[in-house]
């Protein structure tokens, strides 16, 4: 009997998100259940976007809630390398398989033709699609012009006519058009692979039996089936899991809700409570209880229990099980659990330096650095009156600045200060201008330690959500604002 064997491959381009941890915690109880193996593999071909500093809080975010692999990047196994930016020989020679057999074919269009075919294909009200411009071009002339240098993709050949079956673990079979197909680009002029050749050719390498994957992928389904059949392998079985929604049934965002894991644990939920919670997503336990533990869900683990209704992930219900797991613990492991949590030799040694030139009394730490040990902070919109700015300003300033720390991937002081510096560079601001709104949303004071400092030690996390707070305090950005300053900050580089 084959061993079940599943896998995510998340992409090291941003904080490590809740909506990741579900797809994983769905993947490791099904190959669990199945006495299987779970993998993870990390999908770095996005040069400009992926960082290793990412990868790392993918492995912590995961450890921390106490999903564990069996092969990856970090722990190796006998199907490396396990980063999709160390494997592309191996793309190479898939890429060149399906051209010879004539299944593929070397693009050499421009993206301005690309985009003016595009344009009027939506004038005309057509599905915009690549229109076979080079398909027919001899494989003689492909050679000689690849020679000569031309800039090219490799493209897949897709039907135009006719549906695809796809076979869902959870919705049975379903039909999609082959007209709704573009001639997906599987290698391109970086010579690195896009999603969809390398996730067909690494799942077959590394002997993936079983996908569970996000519902948004569903749509694209076809091309994966198409490749597995234009290469002759077998495909594993799909299954496309509902995606997470904020409570107003739109799709799970941080403009809504904060998404990164770190956060969850910045802000003091049991790693337990925060795995439960997302074992809730979509799927019950049979005896229905709202409380249970990873191996629990492992052992009562069935896929078809899965509901399709969009799973809401609601920050109140989280907040309220993990109360449930807080409340349940003997004193001495609450105490310890708060203690490891903020009150550690490590966090307090950051604070410390910043908090003992500043007090003359033990008793003044908690009112001066308290903001170090909070989540959300009791704002005063009276911080926020500015002797120089107008309530535009200031809430420009802060979104500005928030959008500048969002694409912040090294954190430090440094990098901190030249973001900010950056906003108040391009307003025309100096430093002192802007600071006391950074003191005002970062500390809830209108003066503490450090605030750069501070900003640095309570990490990216806290630091972003406490702008979001003070922006929306102030009343948020109205989407004529969001528009205009989306063109200033595109203005700063």
């Amino acid at each position: 009997m084959t061993t079940v064997r599943t896998r995510i491959a998340p992409s090291p381009t941003g904080d490590p998100h809740v909506g990741t941890a579900y797809i994983a915690l769905f993947n490791l109880c099904f190959a669990r259940q199945h006495g299987g193996q779970f993998i993870l593999r990390i999908e770095d071909t996005d040069q400009l976007r992926s960082t290793r500093e990412s990868e790392q809080q993918i492995y912590d975010a995961l450890r921390w809630l106490g999903i564990e692999w069996d092969e990856g990047p970090d722990v190796g196994g006998p199907h490396g390398p396990y980063r999709q930016s160390e494997r592309g020989e191996i793309y190479k020679k898939y890429s060149d398989e399906l051209v010879a057999k004539g299944h593929a074919f070397p693009c050499f269009c421009s993206a301005e033709r690309l985009d003016q075919v595009r344009a009027e294909q939506m004038a005309n009200k057509e599905t915009p699609r690549y229109d076979g411009h080079c398909m027919n071009i001899s494989a003689e002339t492909s050679q000689q012009r690849i020679a000569a240098g031309e800039s090219h993709v490799i493209r897949m050949k897709v039907p135009s006519e006719g549906v695809c079956q796809v076979n869902d673990m959870l919705r049975g079979t379903v039909e999609i058009g082959w007209d709704r197909m573009d001639m997906q680009v599987l290698m391109k002029a970086d010579g690195l692979p896009t999603y969809f050749l390398a996730n067909v050719v690494d799942d077959h390498l590394m002997g993936i039996t079983h996908v569970l994957r996000g519902e948004e992928w569903l749509p694209s389904a076809p091309k994966l089936i198409k490749l597995y059949e234009y290469f002759g392998w077998e495909q594993p079985q799909l299954c496309y899991m509902p995606l997470l929604r904020n409570p107003d049934k739109s799709k799970l965002s941080k403009r809504k809700n904060p998404t990164s894991v770190t956060f969850y644990e910045r802000m003091g939920f049991m790693p337990e409570a925060m795995l439960n919670y997302l074992g809730r997503m979509g799927w019950s336990i049979p005896d229905e209880r709202e409380k249970f533990t990873l191996a629990e869900m492992i052992e009562h683990f069935d896929i078809n229990r899965v509901s399709l209704g969009g799973p809401i992930f609601d920050v109140e219900k989280l907040s309220w099980l993990n109360g449930q797991w807080l409340r349940e613990l003997p004193v001495e492991q609450f105490a310890a659990e708060v203690q490891k949590w903020a009150f550690n030799p490590e966090y307090m040694m950051k604070i410390a330096p910043h908090v003992q030139q500043r007090v003359e009394t033990f008793s003044q730490i908690a009112p001066l650095a308290g903001f170090f040990f909070s989540g959300a902070l009791n704002l005063d919109p009276a911080l926020f009156e500015h002797k120089k700015l107008d309530g535009t300003q200031v809430r420009q300033v802060l979104q500005l600045t928030l959008w500048k720390l969002e694409a912040l991937r090294q954190w430090d002081k440094e990098r901190i200060t030249e973001c900010i510096q950056a906003v108040g560079g391009h307003l025309e601001l100096k430093l002192r201008d802007v600071m006391p709104l950074m003191f005002a949303s970062i500390t809830g004071q209108a003066s503490s330690v450090s605030v750069l400092d501070a900003m640095e030690i309570i990490g990216p996390d806290l630091t972003r959500f406490r702008l979001r707070q003070a922006l929306e305090l102030l009343g948020g950005a109205s989407k004529k604002e969001v528009k205009e300053w989306e063109k200033l900050f595109a203005a700063m580089g």
